[in-house]
């Protein structure tokens, strides 16, 4: 599981000019194939200003950190649980490949 940037980050991605606010992290893309994203971010410093401004990307996407969020033990637990969510959906997706 890769590092995921804390709710509240500022990021500024490759080719960009504006900058984003991260508001939620590993989205799920249900236009997209239910592709799941690192991030859900706003325009900063605008926020949130209706769906259509809402921006999923990927870590790699980013090209620069502005500024970290808010991190706390209760992040920390929260960042383990879905880890390991993620590492049990990544062993059952290998094993369905595998038995194909």
């Amino acid at each position: 599981m890769k590092d995921l940037l804390p709710i509240g980050s500022v990021v500024l991605l490759k080719d960009a000019t504006k900058k984003l606010m991260i508001i939620g992290i590993l989205q799920i893309n249900p236009s997209d194939n239910n592709k799941m994203h690192d991030y859900l971010g706003v325009l900063y410093p605008e926020g949130f200003i209706g769906e259509k401004n809402n921006f999923l990307f990927d870590h790699e996407d980013i090209n620069d950190v502005i500024f970290t969020g808010y991190q706390n033990p209760e992040r920390e637990v929260f960042i383990k649980a879905i880890g390991t969510l993620y590492d049990q959906q990544q062993k059952q997706e290998n094993e369905s490949v595998t038995e194909q």
